[in-house]
């Protein structure tokens, strides 16, 4: 039997002096462009408190990252997918153009600059049929409680405590902010001050209609840290709107990132960031 059997299960390195030797040489090492390539590298770094490094943050996306893929056995919704308007044939032609460029967006074969337009012109005409159909924020709060979504096992767990050390985080979505948030409202069952929604938002009218979206679309492939000059001000939102988290600049001097995402175009979300240190970690979502 092999003295690595006799550690603890939690346990990363059972030498506590070849422990401390290691974190030493971490610290010692300075800013480098850290990428975790597998669990157990990955755990070894957040382990030694990559979370407590100064100026940290977190850059998740929503879909299939922070929610679950699969629920109740089922394929999960996802922000957009979840959304009913009230009227069948304007969630018909928003199915039909799913069905028409899901595929393109999939596809290895395109280059990305010419599927980064086509994604820009399905968001554009998907927002353009919200508009058109009479979309309003009663139809939202109800598809939301009606919808086939949750979070990941954890999650709330994770954003406690990065409340708790005021780290703050960054939902990055091509979805629908107003959506996402409403399922904050309605799935969590609470605040949390250092969350920030980066999202397509809506605007409403008196009556509570859907009338135009604010500042420019964020699709899959243009979610970076840039976005945050594109989208407006969380309204309503999970967390604190006069918190730390509406001060942009501090959050591009944090320069040690935690990445959480589960699409290509998840890798750029940190791109508007001069960062030292990141730990990219990508969701694979099994779809057999």
């Amino acid at each position: 039997m092999s003295s690595a059997s006799n550690t603890a299960p939690h346990s990363v390195v059972a030498d506590p002096t070849t422990l401390a030797r290691k974190v030493a040489d971490i610290r010692a090492a300075g800013p480098t462009k850290l990428q975790a390539g597998t669990p157990s590298v990955l755990k070894y770094r957040l382990t030694f408190g990559f979370l407590g490094l100064p100026f940290a943050q977190v850059i998740a996306d929503f879909d299939g990252t922070l929610t679950r893929y699969w629920y109740d056995g089922a394929r999960g919704q996802s922000s957009h997918g979840l959304l009913r308007q009230g009227n069948e044939e304007y969630d018909a032609k928003r199915e039909a153009l799913y069905q028409h460029y899901h595929p393109i967006e999939i596809c290895p074969d395109i280059p990305l600059s010419e599927k980064a337009k086509l994604m820009e012109e399905w968001w554009e005409k998907t927002h353009g049929l919200l508009i058109e159909g009479g979309l309003t924020y009663e139809a939202i709060t109800k598809s939301v409680s009606d919808a086939a979504i949750a979070f990941r096992e954890g999650v709330v767990e994770l954003f406690e405590y990065l409340e708790e050390r005021e780290i703050p985080v960054l939902v990055f979505s091509a979805g629908l902010a107003d959506i996402i948030e409403e399922v904050f409202r309605q799935k969590l069952h609470k605040t949390f001050k250092n969350i920030k929604v980066v999202s397509n938002r809506m605007v409403f009218n008196e009556e509570g209609r859907l009338i135009a979206f604010k500042g420019k679309t964020i699709h899959v492939l243009n979610k970076n840290e840039h976005a945050l000059d594109m989208a407006a001000p969380v309204h309503g939102n999970p967390g604190d709107p006069n918190g730390f988290m509406d001060d942009y600049s501090l959050v591009k001097k944090r320069t040690n990132v935690l990445l959480l995402g589960d699409h290509i175009g998840d890798l750029g979300m940190s791109d508007g960031l001069n960062y030292d240190n990141r730990i990219a970690v990508g969701f694979l979502l099994v779809t057999f």
